[in-house]
């Protein structure tokens, strides 16, 4: 029987193998990192606390240990992924219309695959609404748990409108070069004025809506310029700098939040909608990521055992996204229900303690993770072994989880 490590380094150059010389590893293993940092976040800046009846509630640490913030600087990682969904899908528009397939067509294809993942999950939970109580699951845990699923799905929807732009998002680059992502930040600084300025106790708080579109559209415009070849290294270094010196001017001269995720109890929020300071971290992601492609695809070419890891993050993409809550959900309800207050898991996130006990955690989620994922995979793929009648129930599933998200049930 092979040595576990030889097996390893086997399966790692059948893959280097099998990769095409013409893959862009770089793109590859800027995205891995990106889709990574998600699961990671909300490990490890969010928490439970339990209450007398043994259920789970929502909790973070950084509502007690705001030193901790600077954590969700790195995390914090859609910039880079907008970035790098910039770029896929301007040569995946390019190369389904050299073969002749329109743009709805194409539409509908990227479309359906992020949507099946996301029906399958939210099925599964519809179908969990119903049980978990049965098996004696207090209504509160139910609760959170469906809001942890939710919390992460938004980004699909945004994804879905952004790839939708992209045909417009193309003509921009071409007609405006720069300007095209620089108008971005400028609409996002005259919403924060408002929102924030002197006139914000005048200003509806719907107007922060605003800054959904171009918050968001910032990073994918920037990765749409980068595919057509007009964000090279010149530009990332001005992204780099000019975006890491905005960066810390809103934080020290003009008070922002210093976290990029929302703090329970905090009035002001960085990421819903998306702040100037979310555009600034950004553009400094993003110039770090162009500036290292070079570096890192030949890394990632001379190392199997680098790239092997990449490949299989990538194509596991949907399956982390969609399920890497429930993991940690499945380790916390049990522990709940079994265990009462476990360190990291289920007491209150307040101390350093917790940090310390959470991070011993993080390879447990990972580990359970990669169980659902085994069972849950035949989600990403085409529901050809799925009926009619299955297609339609799992859709009524998720339409009910959705309603019961929303508080309508």
């Amino acid at each position: 029987m092979a040595h576990p490590l030889t097996a390893l380094r086997r399966a790692a150059h059948q893959v280097d193998a099998r990769t095409p010389e013409t893959r862009d590893r770089a793109l590859d293993g800027l995205r891995a990192l990106a889709l990574l940092a998600v699961p990671v976040g909300h490990w490890l800046l969010g928490g439970f606390t339990l209450s007398a009846d043994d259920a789970l509630h929502n909790a973070s640490p950084l509502s007690s240990l705001g030193g901790l913030a600077p954590i969700s600087w790195v995390l914090q990682m859609l910039g880079v992924f907008f970035l790098v969904g910039g770029h896929s899908s301007v040569q995946s528009l390019e190369r389904a219309r050299a073969k002749g397939v329109t743009y709805l067509g194409w539409l509908r294809g990227r479309s359906v695959r992020l949507l099946r993942p996301v029906l399958g999950v939210t099925a599964v939970w519809a179908l969990l609404i119903a049980l978990l109580p049965a098996l004696g699951v207090p209504g509160d845990t139910v609760r959170t748990g469906a809001t942890l699923v939710v919390q992460p799905l938004w980004y699909i929807a945004v994804y879905l409108g952004l790839t939708a732009l992209t045909p417009l998002c193309v003509a921009a680059g071409r007609r405006l070069g720069g300007w095209s992502a620089g108008v971005l930040v400028a609409a996002v600084a005259a919403v924060d004025l408002l929102r924030y300025g002197p006139w914000a106790e005048a200003v509806p708080s719907w107007v922060g809506l605003l800054n959904i579109l171009p918050g968001w559209l910032f990073g994918y415009q920037l990765g749409v310029l980068w595919a057509q070849g007009r964000l090279g290294r010149p530009v990332a270094r001005v992204l780099l700098v000019g975006g890491g010196a905005l960066f810390a001017t809103l934080l020290l001269a003009f008070h922002y939040p210093a976290s990029m995720v929302g703090v329970p109890g905090m009035e002001r929020t960085n990421s819903h909608p998306p702040s100037l300071l979310v555009l600034a971290l950004a553009a400094t992601q993003c110039g770090a990521a162009v500036l290292l492609r070079e570096r890192l695809g030949r890394l990632l070419t001379r190392r199997p055992l680098l790239w092997l890891p990449v490949v299989v993050v990538n194509l596991s993409a949907m399956t982390i996204f969609c399920w890497h809550q429930s993991a940690m959900l499945a380790v916390a309800v049990p522990g709940a229900a079994g265990l009462g207050a476990v360190p990291g898991l289920t007491t209150a996130p307040d101390s350093i303690g917790w940090v310390a006990a959470r991070v011993a955690l993080l390879p447990l989620f990972a580990a359970v993770l990669v169980a659902i994922g085994w069972f849950t995979r035949r989600f990403d793929g085409p529901w050809t072994a799925f009926s009619r009648a299955g297609k339609a129930l799992a859709a009524a599933g998720a339409a009910l989880f959705a309603a019961y998200a929303l508080g309508m049930v």
